[in-house]
């Protein structure tokens, strides 16, 4: 298995050869960068090693949403590269470099997220392992159908000290009038559905990046799941908001529009305030 010791002499394209054409990433960031397949489910990773003294420095795992795919932020990338914090992105079944357009279709996305939560240990511990990266300081993010992944995979034990929600929901009660929950009675839902399931919740802090206008991800229902985690943290003021009353953007929740600057530091902010600190 490949190490940080070898990572730099590694091709950052891989041995995939890539369904959609990926962004121009800032030069800086190619000479840190990998693109590889994690776990056994051979999950496409893009890997990012900390600018850092550090020999083990924490870890950010990112999910992006519904018809994107790992390489859309390299921005996003790049500041937590530079804050001395590596970096896991990884494409959700039937996206980036497992593209299949069948699975990206809205009736799919629920199907899509429950995949994503059951590969997502193993592909994170490779990458940790890949990076040296410290795994008692991984942070995890997603923004919309990779925000839902997040949520729902804090609901069981996890290695997690800190998450960033932009655009996405942990309340899908409030969602099942979406065409991804098409399929699903209410009672499949609440099966499901991270709000209806935390009792093993672990209190960390969590920072929720929303548009109040969002036309697809209902904001009432986001501040419903933040407030039963506020319940459950004693008032500590671990959760964290972030809104903004309109973007300008696709249906109010495709970007943050001319925030999205302010928007990426804050949650890059975040992560360093809660990672930095926790040294090994």
């Amino acid at each position: 298995m490949a190490t940080k010791r070898d990572f730099h002499q590694m091709n950052t394209h891989g041995d995939m050869p890539p369904s959609i054409p990926a962004p121009r990433m800032p030069s800086d960031l190619q000479q840190r960068m990998q693109k590889t397949v994690l776990g056994p489910d051979r999950v496409p990773g893009l890997l990012v090693s900390a600018e850092t003294e550090e020999r083990h420095p924490p870890m950010v795992v990112w999910l992006h949403g519904r018809t994107a795919n790992k390489e859309l932020d390299p921005g996003r990338y790049l500041r937590l590269m530079r804050a001395g914090i590596s970096v896991c992105a990884l494409d959700l079944p039937g996206h980036g470099d497992r593209f299949d357009a069948e699975l990206q279709h809205h009736e799919h996305v629920l199907d899509v997220i429950l995949r994503m939560v059951d590969e997502l240990d193993d592909a994170v511990e490779e990458a940790a392992s890949m990076l040296e990266a410290d795994p008692t300081r991984l942070g995890i993010g997603g923004m919309s159908a990779g925000g839902m992944v997040a949520a729902s995979r804090l609901t069981r034990p996890h290695p997690y000290c800190c998450c960033v929600m932009e655009a996405t929901t942990g309340s899908w009660g409030d969602q099942q009038e979406r065409p991804m929950f098409d399929a699903r009675s209410p009672e499949e839902i609440a099966v499901i559905d991270p709000l209806e399931h935390l009792d093993e919740w672990k209190p960390i802090p969590v920072l929720a990046v929303h548009c109040k206008a969002d036309q697809w991800v209902d904001w009432n229902g986001q501040n419903r799941f933040l407030q039963a985690l506020e319940s459950l943290d004693g008032g500590s003021g671990r959760i964290e908001r972030m809104l903004f009353d309109s973007t300008g953007t696709a249906h109010e929740h495709v970007g943050f529009g001319p925030h999205a600057a302010d928007a990426k530091q804050r949650e890059v902010d975040f992560f360093a305030r809660h990672l930095l600190r926790r040294l090994s």
